[in-house]
């Protein structure tokens, strides 16, 4: 039995979608463990393409376990809508989908709070997606949120939901000048939404652990990356949850003792959507080449990533928050045809150098990257599934990445599909 967590090392975006989908083949269970539909994974399989926002990636392979966490915020008619788009795709969930009764529910004044306060930000936008995730985890915190359990308790749902509205309403009629929402309203709707989900409400953190106790492999997955975690990211402007591998532990119910590995999905070079500082973005001509060969737009939004070269700083900082065990390498064919790749070994700031990510986010915002410079490769690296068939040049940008890192690449993704992936170590 072996027991691994999937987290992203950057902002997000970073490939986890297929990195879980190839490894889901040697596992029993899938769980999701943080987030909310403000996440978005893209599988390729055999050219069709499929996007998961809150469904872990594992459910696109016959007979796995899957599992939404008790971290995860949920948004019913997002999770109902993406259960259908997966039917309608020949994906069949019935029988290895299950919640957790803990997870907390979004509702409709999560949005609308959501919609309203950023708004009024006007330049500091944090640059949310607006789906609620951060007033449910806020409700949360608060000990008054509603927790999927809840939905299959109509009297008393009917009452928590009475008991918020009379804040919630307060706040929009009187702070934010907008329209007051009917309880009735969202009750029926929620009580529709309870009758379609309620077959797969469980004690998720009890079958999680039996399965780890009965000897099956087990994949905790993570959404976002290291950098949007609410305590370790860029704050403020990050996500609402841990995004770290500790994570997994508090949002499915599982003991630290309990996991063997931590694999970091890293991409080749940065992105990271929305606000916030990004000390190697490119805003020229050569980061917008990169966006448009690596399709780099929300999986979830649509918006355009920034995109930059690859930072040490902060892959040295995930490697220390998650206790990183090995990295996978993704989109490493987007560099393919650069004459001269550049990464960031060090900041500058009023004349102090960092080799640690610093936490302060003016420094962030004002720093100038060190780079070191390495000559790039004009052979095409798409598809490629065997390390010594990569050109010599991606080989010594690898080895670099993992001298600089102090972590082992283990995996190498060379392009969208499934089986355009190079295995170096296995995780199970």
């Amino acid at each position: 039995m072996s027991t691994v967590v999937i987290v992203g090392t950057q902002w997000g975006d970073e490939g986890k979608g297929k990195v879980v989908d190839v490894l889901t083949e040697k596992a029993a269970v899938v769980a999701r463990y943080q987030g909310g539909n403000n996440a978005g994974h893209t599988v390729v399989i055999k050219n069709e393409k499929y996007v998961l926002h809150l469904i872990p990636s594992g459910i696109l392979h016959k007979g796995k376990k899957c599992i939404i966490g008790n971290g995860v915020v949920i948004d019913p008619s997002a999770l109902i809508e993406e259960m259908d788009g997966l039917k309608e795709q020949g994906i069949d969930i019935d029988d290895n989908f299950l919640i957790s009764k803990s997870a907390h529910v979004i509702m409709p004044y999560h949005t609308a709070i959501e919609r309203e306060n950023e708004s009024r930000k006007g330049n500091n936008k944090i640059g949310t997606t607006g789906r609620g995730i951060g007033p449910s985890y806020t409700d949360k915190v608060a000990r008054h949120g509603i927790r999927m359990m809840d939905l299959l308790a109509p009297d008393l749902f009917r009452e928590k939901l009475a008991a918020n509205l009379d804040t919630v309403n307060f706040l929009l009629e009187n702070l934010y000048k907008a329209a007051p929402l009917k309880a009735e309203d969202i009750y029926s709707q929620y009580m529709k939404y309870a009758e379609r989900l309620s077959r797969y409400i469980a004690d998720t953190d009890v079958i999680i652990n039996r399965e780890m106790d009965e000897g099956r492999n087990v994949l905790f997955e993570g959404a976002q990356g290291t950098l949007l975690d609410i305590d370790h990211g860029t704050y403020p402007f990050v996500t609402s949850s841990n995004t770290i591998a500790g994570g997994a532990c508090t949002g499915l119910g599982v003991g630290p003792t309990r996991i063997d590995k931590v694999l970091g999905i890293t991409k080749a070079y940065t992105t990271r959507v929305g606000a916030g500082p990004f000390p190697t973005e490119l805003k020229d001509e050569l980061g917008e080449a990169i966006r448009q060969k690596g399709g780099e737009f929300g999986a979830t939004t649509g918006r355009p990533r920034r995109c930059g070269w690859l930072d040490m700083l902060v892959l040295r900082h995930a490697r220390r928050v998650n206790g990183l065990t090995g990295i996978a390498l993704t989109k490493l064919d987007i560099l393919d045809g650069l004459d001269t790749l550049k990464i960031c070994t060090g900041y500058t700031f009023e004349g102090r150098t960092y080799d640690d990510f610093p936490k302060e986010i003016d420094v962030l915002h004002r720093c100038e990257p060190v780079y070191e410079e390495m000559d790039g490769w004009k052979e095409s690296t798409l598809g490629i599934r065997d390390f010594d068939a990569l050109p010599a040049n991606a080989k010594r940008y690898i080895r670099r990445i993992e001298e600089l890192m102090g972590t082992e690449v283990q995996i190498i993704s060379t392009g969208q599909k499934r089986d355009e992936i190079v295995v170096l170590k296995e995780q199970f």
